[in-house]
């Protein structure tokens, strides 16, 4: 978010920590309430946000996770385990966003008598192909998604690997998109991040690893949260 910052001139507050997944942040080590707590210190002090960025759900998907949402490819049901993803998706990630979603919603109501814009984003098609942090940088070095997809059989797989992705990466946006339709979220602005980055031949110019863009990567899909931002009164 620095680059709203930087490029776009937008003041950030932040209490992001890297690898947490989303119910870790609706229901675990008082990280909602650290959220909450910070948008309340700046509704006492008379600032009122523009908006409000609830990130999260990349954690829950990929990683040590990913490995059960996938058959194995030998298997005659090989492909997504669209039970899993149904439990993990529509779910339990799905709940935990209504959990934050609600909790900051009903904050901005008691404090001002009105809803603040809430943003909500889905993540673009990554490319499954083992890169992780280079260096092996902090604890999550990475990659997250080929070890899954190895353990399962597609090792020589590549296409297969890909179209999997896509799917997932779909489903988790449909969620979104299928949440924020709800009239109690009707603030909520889901941001559709698909075909922000490369996912073809030249990907590796967006992609630094696996899950996140490089710096010019980052560029584009700040632009896509600019615009939206600038688009609200």
């Amino acid at each position: 978010m620095r680059l709203l910052e930087d490029h776009h001139g937008y003041e950030v507050e932040s209490v992001a920590h890297w690898g947490d997944r989303v119910e870790d942040m609706a229901y675990g080590m008082g990280q909602l309430e650290e959220f909450t707590r910070r948008i309340e210190k700046l509704l006492r002090q008379n600032i009122i946000p523009k908006a409000i960025l609830v990130s999260g759900g990349g954690n829950d998907v990929a990683g040590t996770e990913f490995s059960m949402m996938v058959n194995h490819a030998h298997s005659p049901i090989s492909g997504l385990n669209q039970s899993v993803l149904q439990g993990v998706i529509d779910e339990r990630v799905r709940i935990a966003y209504v959990t934050i979603l609600s909790a900051v919603t009903r904050l901005c109501e008691q404090r001002t008598g009105h809803r603040i814009p809430i943003l909500v984003h889905g993540y673009d098609y990554a490319v499954p192909d083992g890169r992780g942090f280079a260096g092996g940088w902090g604890f999550l070095p990475g990659p997250w998604l080929e070890p899954g997809f190895r353990e399962k059989g597609y090792e020589d797989k590549k296409e297969v690997r890909l179209d999997l992705v896509k799917q997932m990466i779909d489903r988790f946006n449909e969620m979104l998109q299928g949440m924020v339709k709800s009239p109690s979220f009707s603030h909520v602005k889901y941001i559709d991040l698909r075909n922000t980055l490369s996912f073809g031949n030249n990907y590796k110019k967006d992609w630094a690893n696996e899950l996140h863009p490089t710096a010019a990567g980052f560029e584009r899909v700040t632009n896509r949260f600019a615009s939206i931002l600038d688009a609200l009164p």
